[in-house]
């Protein structure tokens, strides 16, 4: 003969009941406790015993008068705070929808212009909207582009031509790529680089994969330059780092040039173009976070004014 055992059934906890527990737990004594949930302490006494009847076991030792959680209160708790940080995210997500003026805006971006493009356009949106709160999320490609497909952000900063599924692109710049010397390097000399002054060079690379290294590459290739690539990096600002210290010379965005060119970075315009865009991505599916079109105009702003001041030292370095 099999015999069955019997089912176990869940116990009907409520939200109060647990709500009791945690506060018990994270205070160590029920006055405290009684306190942080606006209860008495009688009251929790009687939730408690009622609870640890529902759940069939006890939750906590009477020692002296004070209360010592068993392993399975502790084994319990964190179940329970598992939920509460849930419920927690959920409360500051209904805030900040209650609270619209102030709300909180989610940018992804590459983190290029995460250093470059992006700060003074918050510097400008502050201005607007000094409230406005903002959360910058640097990330590469293609994860961004998946990303604002799946409407995780409000919007979108990426060197695509192409709108992934579910997002508008909009243009936002398009400059050229720049070399970037060391302080006092031979090719300082020159106000405009062609492909034939990197030959035999030591030079720092973006890194394998990354169409803008495919693009260098091929105009080296075209003019049969040879480089020494011994340095390569996933990172322009890395780029511009190795460059300054001396490690070799590189061709990068002009947005990240810009923004480290100085003394120890000389900045060179190229005879041949390669063309780096910025799109703004924005999401179509999800409902447009009421202080997007605020963030937009100022980075539709910046771009702008960044893009005349590339133009103008290019403009001012081919006279030299």
């Amino acid at each position: 003969m099999i015999s069955t055992l019997p089912t176990a059934v869940a116990p009907a906890l409520t939200h109060r009941q647990l709500a009791m527990f945690r506060a018990i737990m994270l205070h160590g004594n029920l006055g405290r406790a009684a306190d942080a949930t606006a209860s008495s302490q009688p009251t929790l006494s009687r939730e408690l015993a009622r609870l640890e009847q529902l759940l069939g076991f006890d939750l906590f030792d009477r020692v002296r008068g004070r209360l010592r959680p068993t392993q399975r209160a502790l084994a319990l708790m964190q179940e329970v705070e598992r939920s509460f940080i849930g419920l927690d995210q959920i409360a500051k997500r209904a805030l900040e929808l209650r609270q619209q003026t102030s709300g909180r805006l989610r940018l992804a971006c590459l983190p290029a212009l995460a250093h470059a493009l992006v700060p003074p356009a918050l510097v400008q949106l502050a201005h607007v909207l000094p409230q406005a709160t903002v959360s910058v999320f640097p990330q590469e490609s293609p994860w961004l582009e998946q990303a604002m497909s799946e409407q995780r952000f409000d919007a979108g900063l990426s060197e695509t031509s192409e709108a992934p599924v579910g997002v508008t692109l909009r243009p936002l710049l398009q400059v050229n790529e720049v070399a970037v010397l060391p302080r006092d390097h031979a090719l300082c000399r020159k106000a405009v680089l062609q492909a034939q002054d990197f030959e035999g060079e030591r030079f720092v690379s973006l890194a394998d994969g990354d169409p803008y290294r495919a693009a260098i590459d091929q105009m080296f290739a075209r003019a049969e330059v040879k480089r020494q690539t011994w340095l390569e990096t996933a990172s322009a600002v890395a780029v511009c780092a190795m460059v300054r210290q001396g490690l070799g010379v590189a061709i990068v965005n002009p947005l990240t040039a810009l923004a480290l060119a100085g003394p120890d970075l000389v900045v060179r315009a190229l005879s041949v173009p390669i063309a780096f865009r910025v799109s703004l991505l924005l999401p179509d599916v999800a409902a447009p976070h009421p202080l997007r079109d605020a963030l937009t105009d100022a980075l539709v702003a910046t771009a702008q004014t960044l893009e005349a001041t590339l133009v103008k030292a290019q403009a001012s370095t081919r006279s030299l």
